[in-house]
């Protein structure tokens, strides 16, 4: 469990796409993520997908998780559109 800042190495793989209130986001849903962080708030974090770096915010689901939203410019460079399958490694807590 992940309850405060600092280093993480928590990795999963899911597909871009989350339902939020009939529309489908460009995110990607996080397992068990409020056991993890100890939160159902938003939650700041350093991560790569595919190998690609990012720092930015697990928002909350609405459901009880967290989603991270995958820019259609970072979709674009990884070459996947919703539906694909991406590989997320959480690398540090910063929130």
């Amino acid at each position: 469990m992940a309850e405060a800042p600092g280093p993480l190495d928590h990795t999963f793989t899911a597909p871009i796409g989350v339902e939020v209130k009939g529309e489908m986001w460009s995110c990607v849903e996080m397992p068990d993520s409020t056991d993890f962080f100890g939160t159902g708030k938003s939650v700041r974090v350093a991560a790569t997908v595919d190998d690609e770096p990012l720092t930015a915010g697990l928002m909350p689901t609405g459901a009880g998780g967290h989603m991270l939203s995958i820019s259609a410019k970072l979709r674009k460079k990884l070459g996947k559109e919703i539906g694909d399958n991406v590989t997320v490694h959480l690398s540090e807590r910063l929130s």
